[in-house]
């Protein structure tokens, strides 16, 4: 097969087995597979939006959201559904007695109690990604979900497109040659801004205190919503948090990475608030079964690089290098460098079976105990490397980690962005 150019293949939904799978409870077997499942879901607009479509083929008995314009919206267009009504995550939880699962697609900072307090009760649980808001988050929804033996998968719905698998296994074999240095970037800039002044009022569709959740009280203001909430450390991670996942997954995968070692990042000098216009991250990892030692970069908004390794770039993508060469990938497609090296290139035999969709992998899970390839083994780890680029940003650093006992080593004051202070009424 001829790799002179992209190999396009369809980005759809799932993943592959083998990446800390735990066998599921008696709650997931009293499911067969003919019989829906009732779920609930916590978030329905926006991104939520397809993540409640997604699962619309099993019972929907619950819905939640603190805007009443999303949430009627959502309930008209699945009327049939009849779904009951929830502005607030925790009345829903404790009201839903004998739902199965849980699809959460609330800002970050909601991600971890929403998911933690439904997996406490032993509900199969969907997250978006990032997993959660924090490292520390990350590790405990990661502990919850092993000891609990329930179905999980992070929202990185690329993940189950045919492509990534096709890069994974071409890094595997070997077509670099050994990867000792990874590139990935995103061209997009969740950052900037300062605290609104202005205090308007709050709209009669929008429950405020419960989207503020954990968070410290401030007052309302539109600046955060919808999707701006994004640029705030209270509520988001910038473009990192944001992308980190979905780019970051594909090194991951290929490379059988698990927790970094050392972690240095450069931008504009930190700002208490909100996230950078533009960020450099560096990783190192230690040596797994299919790769040495390697560094990786990330970089994102205005350090976004118009040429990697000696080759123009589009905006987003992933450049892995290697011994015997390089590999670009995105989303849909990748290509190999030199390219007259590699014009007779064969591509090796599929060994990761291609996904069934990632809901539908999810589901599946839920009813009859099979994989998910997203699961909260695999993506915790990948969360908490994503978020400890901010750490390491927000700190100073670099920094040191210690990922057996999640402490940074050799700065203190990074720890303070390891975990978070939770306002009264609200845990994980």
């Amino acid at each position: 097969m001829n790799r002179r150019f992209f190999l396009k293949t369809s980005a759809t939904a799932a993943a592959i087995a083998g990446t800390g799978f735990h066998r599921l409870a008696s709650a997931a077997e009293s499911k067969s597979p003919n019989e829906l499942l009732d779920v609930a879901c916590i978030g329905v607009q926006n991104r939520a939006s397809a993540n409640v479509s997604g699962v619309s083929g099993q019972n929907i008995v619950a819905m939640c959201d603190i805007d009443d314009k999303y949430l009627d919206k959502a309930l008209e267009q699945y009327a049939s559904q009849k779904s009951n009504k929830y502005n607030d995550f925790r009345v829903l939880l404790d009201k839903e007695k004998t739902i199965d699962a849980v699809v959460v697609s609330t800002p970050d900072h909601t991600h971890a109690p929403a998911s933690m307090w439904a997996m406490q009760l032993g509900k199969h649980c969907y997250c978006e990604k990032p997993l959660t808001h924090t490292v520390h988050e990350a590790r405990e929804m990661t502990k919850l979900a092993a000891e609990k033996k329930l179905a999980t998968q992070m929202g990185t719905q690329i993940h189950a497109g045919n492509n990534y698998r096709r890069v994974v296994e071409a890094i595997q074999s070997g077509v670099v040659g050994e990867i000792t240095k990874v590139d990935v970037w995103v061209g997009k800039g969740w950052g900037g801004g300062t605290l609104p002044t202005d205090k308007p009022p709050i709209p009669k569709n929008i429950h405020w205190d419960v989207w503020l959740g954990p968070a410290a009280y401030r007052p309302y203001s539109p600046i955060y919503l919808p999707a701006n909430w994004r640029r705030w450390w209270d509520f988001g991670g910038g473009t990192l948090g944001d992308m980190g996942c979905h780019y970051i997954d594909l090194v991951f995968w290929a490379l059988k990475l698990k927790y970094p070692t050392e972690i240095s990042a450069e931008g504009p000098k930190p700002d208490p608030n909100t996230a950078p216009l533009g960020l450099t991250v560096n990783y190192k990892f230690p040596k797994t079964d299919v790769a040495p030692a390697i560094e990786m970069t990330w970089r994102d908004g205005d350090h976004t690089p118009k040429e990697v390794g000696g080759h123009k770039v589009p905006g987003y993508g992933v450049m892995f290098h290697g011994t015997k060469g390089q590999m670009f990938a995105d989303y849909g497609g990748f290509k190999l460098y030199p390219e007259d090296k590699f014009a007779d290139w064969q591509a090796p035999e599929q060994t990761i079976p291609n996904s069934i969709g990632h809901y539908e992998e999810w589901i599946k899970a839920c009813k009859e105990g099979t994989p998910t390839t997203c699961n909260f083994s695999y993506s915790g780890p990948l969360t908490e490397t994503v978020l400890l680029g901010n750490v390491a940003y927000r700190s100073g650093g670099p920094i040191e980690w210690d990922a057996e006992n999640l402490k940074v080593t050799n700065n203190e004051s990074a720890n303070q962005f390891i975990e978070r202070k939770y306002r009264e009424g609200w845990r994980i």
